[in-house]
């Protein structure tokens, strides 16, 4: 096979990725890291942080090994894999695929270890910064979050790369791609429990102490009086950076698979093996218009600091396109494929400005959220509520409008099975800026600590002012890259999906594109179908559940701590007041979150697995594939639905609670409704009720739907 001459682009960038990422650390860490007692305070976060993602990541890894050893097995002994007739057999595929999977999970891992690292070292210097300037806070802040986005991305494309071509994508590049779906099942398998544990950790941690301290004992949020205040520092790097991390390179390894795979068809009948190769060059080009995009960003003094972020977004999103049309023109030499991969630029800047739109307190929805707050917690959580659902509207339309827009462009080009690929092609358009908008995402929670940070260290109002000010923008990057991940994750749906028919395909009848339809009028694909909506449904609510049984232990132990010593709360000599066990609270965060994370793991593992066995060996000629074909699509559709519900509705709960507390709600005389007010109260409450939707089970939502797809790529041999 002979490469593409512009194939050079995906080493040059995997490499200059890498370089520009050790450059972020060094400009990041020889920071200041402020007072004595902000270094002390970051000192205790790290520490927190460090032992939960050891005790995490050594569970995950126990497990990925017996993963790895049972796909192994089912694959190499049970399973027929279609690819016998180009000289490899079962057992190769087999023990291919858990390796390609264990691969997978370590790139993963490492992934969310780098970005936990580099943001917990980012934290006390972005507050130190937020002393001198707003211009400086915010410098820190994204650069120490681009670390983890760019190196995620350099993983994942190197990552890649490096199995296709391990695996014999030189010699049979029809084949490798099929070969190596374990990488992105590992990424995945490990995404998941990352997020999800990180997740129940991080909102049990917050929802314990905001009732115990805010709504009973009055305190302001990260007061260091209440115990709970650096299990919830610690969540917000476990969860938000570690979790959110792995969650990304994922989707970015289980994408770039899918596409490769769809472009199998094309290559086998053009003989031109850019079409395989395409996702890895134009994510290539994207990783280098984050990097520019990046170091555009400067922020005024004077102006809301997502307005400097969102000037580096579109400068990003410009050099996008032109590396999109360098990349069609030398590959492909086809203008419609330009345009499908126009469609998921554009869709991800709607995606964009939607999640502005339902999470700032600037607009609206918002608004209503916090002006509902002044009669009661009950009317906040009903206006909440309706905000969040009303969001799936503009879900279903970006999503729904791109795919068929998409689809149309690539039947366009001419070539056999194309319109799949073009769907493809607007998933990986849309994914070029994955760099910058990961770098937006983890601002988020470096911003949160700093403020929490500041706040503990005492570091005055004024400079709680500016932190307050980056930590709201933080809650709306947060949202942002969520909405971005959900869309994506939709557009990918639907290329996963025919990536799983034409794997099924080249089992049944060794070529691709013969396996097509997906009757839902069989009752065994209806029944399927019923069951992978149950299974979205149910792991959400074991999500939301596990957040609610540790948030009760943490608040259990914070009251205790208050009954037991009084001076925690109101010392008697202010100058030595009584420090709380904050590494108690750490440690019982750590045993819940990791012991609950397990039950809806394994749901999600287990379940289409057993389905498809199950439909496959039931004496009533059932087509199994057929129905893990259904529990692929509607479980899919359930699960972008229901992600935008808790994503939009969390966030905007969220910021409305923030809005109050920064002074912009009024009642009906002028007067200033803030802190402590009953409608502040109110607001806390429904923040409570969005904490686990938006940084728990919806987060870990978007895992599950891309999970679902990669364990049936993987798995489909046991079906057919």
């Amino acid at each position: 096979m002979t490469l593409p001459n512009i194939f050079w682009i995906v080493p040059v960038a995997g490499v200059l990725t890498i370089i520009f990422a050790v450059f972020l650390i060094r400009n990041v860490m020889k920071r200041p890291t402020g007072t004595p007692k902000m270094k002390e305070i970051g000192d205790i976060i790290f520490k927190g942080a460090w032992a939960f993602l050891k005790r995490q990541y050594s569970t995950i890894a126990m497990f990925s090994v017996a993963i790895a050893a049972i796909i192994g097995v089912l694959v190499g002994v049970l399973g027929h894999t279609g690819v016998e007739q180009y000289g490899y057999s079962s057992f190769d595929v087999g023990w291919r695929t858990s390796v390609a999977f264990l691969v997978g999970a370590f790139c993963s891992g490492l992934a969310g270890f780098i970005g936990m690292y580099i943001a917990v070292k980012s934290n006390v210097r972005c507050a130190a910064a937020a002393q001198k300037s707003l211009k400086e806070a915010v410098e820190v802040a994204l650069r120490g979050g681009a670390v983890s986005g760019f190196l995620i991305t350099a993983l994942s494309l190197i990552g890649v790369t490096a199995i296709f071509f391990a695996y014999g994508g030189n010699e049979n590049p029809q084949i490798a791609p099929h070969l190596i779906v374990g990488f992105g099942f590992g990424a995945s398998f490990v995404a998941l429990f990352a997020q999800l544990g990180g997740g129940i950790y991080t909102k049990a941690a917050d929802v314990g102490a905001d009732l115990v301290g805010k709504v009973e004992s009055g305190i302001p949020e990260d007061d260091p009086r209440n115990p709970a205040v650096i299990a919830d520092l610690v969540g917000d790097n476990v969860g938000d950076c570690a979790g959110r991390g792995a969650d990304l390179f994922e989707s970015t390894a289980a994408e770039n698979i899918g596409a490769m795979i769809l472009g199998v068809m094309a290559y086998v009948i053009t003989k031109n093996v850019a079409w395989v190769l395409f996702p890895l060059c134009i994510r290539g080009f994207g990783m280098l218009a984050s990097m520019v995009g990046l170091l555009c960003v400067r922020a005024k003094e004077n102006e809301n600091a997502m307005s400097a972020l969102n000037r580096g977004y579109f400068i990003a999103i410009a050099l996008s396109v032109v590396g999109l049309a360098i990349t069609v023109y030398y590959m492909l030499d086809n203008w419609w494929l330009f345009g499908a991969g126009m469609v998921g630029i554009v869709a991800s800047i709607v995606v964009v400005f939607v999640t502005q739109y339902y999470t700032e307190w600037r607009y609206r929805p918002v608004r209503d959220i916090a002006e509902a707050s002044k009669t009661g917690p009950a009317t906040n959580i009903i206006m909440g509520m309706s905000v969040g659902f009303s969001t799936t509207f503009a879900t279903a339309m970006i999503i729904g409008v791109s795919l068929i827009v998409a689809y149309w462009m690539g039947d366009q080009s001419g070539v056999l099975g194309a319109g799949a690929f073009g769907t493809a092609v607007a998933t990986m358009g849309m994914l070029m800026t994955c760099p910058y908008v990961l770098s937006m995402d983890t601002f988020g929670p470096i911003t949160d600590n700093a403020n929490g940070i500041n706040e503990m260290a005492g570091a005055g109002e004024n400079v709680r002012k500016i932190t307050d000010r980056l930590d709201a923008v933080g809650n709306t990057t947060k949202a942002l890259t969520k909405g971005y991940a959900m869309v994506s994750a939709g557009l990918a749906a639907f290329l996963l999906f025919q990536a799983y028919l034409d794997r099924v395909s080249l089992i049944k009848f060794g070529v691709e594109g013969q396996y097509t339809i997906v009757n839902i009028a069989r009752i065994e694909v209806f029944v399927g179908a019923l069951l992978a909506a149950m299974i979205v449904y149910l792991f959400s609510s074991w999500a939301i559940k596990a957040v609610g049984k540790t948030a009760s232990k943490i608040i259990e132990e914070v009251r205790r701590q208050f009954k037991a010593d009084p001076q925690i709360l109101n010392p008697l000599d202010p100058k030595h007041p009584h420090v709380p066990d904050y590494a108690k609270a750490v440690d019982i965060t750590t045993r819940a979150g990791l012991r609950e994370m397990i039950a809806p793991g394994l749901l999600v593992i287990l379940a289409p697995i057993v389905i498809g066995v199950v439909f496959k060996y039931l004496p009533l000629g059932y087509d199994a594939a057929m129905v893990v074909a259904a529990v692929l699509m509607v479980g899919t559709i359930s699960g972008i639905m229901l992600a935008s519900f808790m994503n939009n509705g969390g966030g905007a709960w969220d910021n409305a609670k923030k809005m109050i507390e920064d002074g912009q709600l009024k009642d009906d005389k002028g007067n200033v409704l803030g802190k402590g007010s009953f409608a502040h109260q109110a607001a806390v409450v429904g923040d409570t009720l969005g904490d686990p939707l938006k940084d728990t089970a919806g987060p870990s939502l978007h895992v599950l739907v891309k999970l679902l797809a990669t364990i049936t790529l993987v798995m489909c041999p046991l079906f057919i």
